[in-house]
């Protein structure tokens, strides 16, 4: 079956890092794209990060450059989000995703470009 499950989320203090981890079962994660997702409350899902399918290529939105890092372990067949300078407004649902097909170059994930998803974990920045 294909899966992915997230973990890694929970109370950070602004400034302070965590790292988010993502499993994946069924596939080998060097054959797609993935990407992590958030979900605030009151707010849209958004794309925070992506890589190739190659992981020679990834993206970040600017407000997340410097600061957020996406990898790759085939090893482990897991997918990574390294976070620092938490920032209150970065508290939301967090979800890793595969993509429906490889991408040799990746930009801002769409929703609809991934079809695989995990449960999301939690994080919460706060004082």
């Amino acid at each position: 079956q294909l899966q992915l499950v997230e973990s890694g989320g929970g109370l950070v203090q602004p400034g302070g890092s965590l790292r988010l981890s993502c499993a994946a079962s069924g596939f080998s994660v060097d054959d797609y794209a993935m990407a992590w997702f958030r979900q605030a409350p009151g707010k849209e899902r958004e794309g925070v990060s992506a890589i190739s399918s190659s992981g020679e290529n990834a993206y970040y939105p600017d407000s997340m450059k410097g600061r957020f890092t996406i990898s790759k372990d085939v090893a482990e067949n897991s997918v990574y989000l390294q976070m620092s300078s938490l920032q209150p407004e970065d508290t939301a649902v967090y979800y890793c995703a595969r993509s429906a097909r490889p991408f040799a170059r990746v930009g801002l994930p769409r929703t609809n470009d991934y079809a695989i998803w995990g449960q999301g974990t939690q994080v919460t920045v706060s004082s």
